[in-house]
This record gives C-alpha cells, sequence and structure tokens, in this order.
C-alpha cells in the first residue's frame, strides 16, 4: 500500500470509530512531530537517480503490480448516522513519466456508503538509494456520483510542484520532519516524521511485528491535525490513525490480494480512460504530461 495523503471523506464527519484497535506494543518512539511546524526535503529528486524501469521494493512500501488492497473506517456524519468510509487501492502496471522519471501508477478509489468520491491516479518511483517518492496526483472528485472536477491536481516539475518522500529507503528514529511533496499552486505541502519503530499491530487481515509508524501533517493546514500511518515490513499502509484535528479518521486493513490477470486488465481499462479524461480536466497541469504506458513484462 502507498503512502497516498487521505483527505476528509466526508467534510461533515464528526468522528471516526476504527473497526479494530492497534495492540500496543512497549518499544522505541521518537518525539511527537506535534512539536515540529514544518520540514524539508532529504534529496534532490533528479532523473539520473532512478532507474529506467519503475520498481518499488521499499521493505515499507512495496509496490507490486497487481497488488490490491482496502482500508475502511466508520464515520458518524452530521445526521447521526454512521457511514461505512473505504479506500481501495490497486498497484497498476502502467506507468507515466514526470518530470524525467517513469513512473509506477497507483488507482486508489474513495468510497462513501459505496459510492465513489474520489478516483485518483497517484504517481511513485524508487530512487537507486532505495527512497519511494511522490511525484504526483490527479484525483477527480465526485458529487453524488458525478464527475465535479479535480482541482488538487498536482504534478512534479509543473506549476512550481516538486516530489517528495513517500518512504525513506531506512527510515529511524530522532530524523527530521521531511517533505512528502509539495506545490504551491493547489496549496498542497505534506511532511512526515519517523515517531515510532518495532510496534505489534493487529488489523481484520492479521496481526503484524515490526511495524513502523509515521506521523504526517501539514503545514499549510494546522486544523488538519497528525495522521499516525502504520506500515508493516513487506506489505505496506495496514493501519492510519490521528491525533487532533477537525475531522479525525482512523482507517484499518481488511483486504489485500493479488489481483489475476482479468482483474488487473479491468483496472488497467478503467485507469487509461481516467489518463485520457485528465487531458480534459486538468488541461493546464494534467494535459503536460505523457499518456500512460503499459509496463513492459520483464523477460
Amino acid at each position: 500500500m502507498m503512502s497516498y495523503r487521505f483527505r476528509p471523506l466526508m467534510t461533515s464527519a464528526v468522528l471516526v470509530v476504527p473497526l479494530l484497535v492497534a495492540v500496543p506494543a512497549a518499544t522505541d518512539a521518537a518525539p511527537s512531530a506535534a512539536a515540529a511546524s514544518t520540514c524539508g526535503p532529504v534529496a534532490q529528486f533528479s532523473a539520473d537517480r532512478f532507474p529506467t524501469r519503475p520498481e518499488i521494493d521499499n521493505r515499507f512500501l512495496p509496490l507490486v503490480p497487481g497488488a490490491n488492497t482496502e482500508l475502511r473506517g466508520t464515520v458518524l456524519g452530521d445526521d447521526g448516522e454512521l457511514h461505512q468510509h473505504s479506500i481501495v487501492a490497486t498497484v497498476t502496471d502502467l506507468t507515466k513519466v514526470i518530470d524525467g522519471v517513469r513512473t509506477l501508477v497507483v488507482f486508489e478509489r474513495d468510497l462513501d456508503d459505496g459510492t465513489i468520491q474520489e478516483s485518483e491516479l497517484a504517481f511513485e518511483a524508487q530512487d537507486r538509494a532505495g527512497r519511494v517518492w511522490n511525484v504526483g496526483e490527479y484525483p477527480e472528485e465526485y458529487e453524488e456520483g458525478q464527475l465535479v472536477g479535480a482541482p488538487s491536481t498536482w504534478i512534479a516539475g509543473i506549476a512550481g510542484a516538486r516530489a517528495g518522500i513517500g518512504m525513506l529507503d531506512q527510515p529511524r528514529l530522532n530524523t527530521p520532519a521531511y517533505e512528502q511533496g509539495r506545490a504551491p499552486a493547489v496549496d498542497f505541502f505534506d511532511c512526515g516524521i519517523v515517531t515510532k519503530t518495532g510496534q505489534r499491530v493487529c488489523v481484520p487481515v492479521g496481526c503484524f511485528s515490526d511495524v513502523l509508524v509515521i506521523d504526517e501533517f501539514a503545514p499549510l493546514d494546522p486544523a488538519g491535525g497528525h495522521q499516525l500511518k502504520y506500515y508493516a515490513p513487506h506489505v505496506g499502509l495496514i493501519e492510519v490513525g490521528a491525533v487532533g484535528g477537525d475531522n479525525p479518521e482512523v482507517l484499518t486493513l481488511v483486504k489485500r490480494a493479488k489481483l489475476g490477470a482479468a482483474a488487473l486488465a479491468k483496472i488497467r481499462a478503467q485507469v487509461i480512460a481516467q489518463d485520457r479524461r485528465g487531458y480534459q480536466v486538468s488541461k493546464k497541469v494534467y494535459g503536460r504530461t505523457p499518456p500512460v504506458q503499459r509496463l513492459t513484462p520483464v523477460c
């Protein structure tokens, strides 16, 4: 599961109830990122630091084409009713060249009571040092099932946007907060800091050891609070918690599978359709990128 940016799915949400609470462990912990107010880049994003073929095998954020996951929680809305809230993510076998780097496309669907709220193409790449980078996002927003636009689109190298770290190569405690991506044109600026290691966490799909916890925050949106993202070795994101914020949310991993050829082909078709649509929806930003291409099979 990738380190994607969570946005409130229901602006009316006042409470999020987790499906299953993580099991705490007596392990090392760094000071809370609540003390941090900003962050900066930890490495230069340069095309010559990336392989020509996008492969992501980071220990805490492996992204293998065909991997399919679902994070799910329950949101209490202003109507006093509980609403099912889920995010389904698929690592595709499609790529897109952004700012000179060939990235891997991850397809994320954000649903509320089974109704689509957001459909996002996220672009990830791993450099030769093992760091995973967030290189851009094209998130289409929906209201009552109808597409209303993609105002939060950002692409590294366009309109002052720059890529950021989705996962460090060797996450350690007591390291500075790092930039996860920045796009001034859409007020996007996310930071992360390693806050715990060696955790044992249980979610509906099983229990995991040596879990890493990243505390994420947005300097331009202090009211958003902090999100705690739990990453299991060789699995990826398994849980999202919250500390403060106007609309805190908690999600847990409820499904994890590898799609077969037929299922992956259906996802591929959806992504290609959204990619083409992006040239009309976001002409000035997404419209400046080349079309997605299928990843060439390894001989």
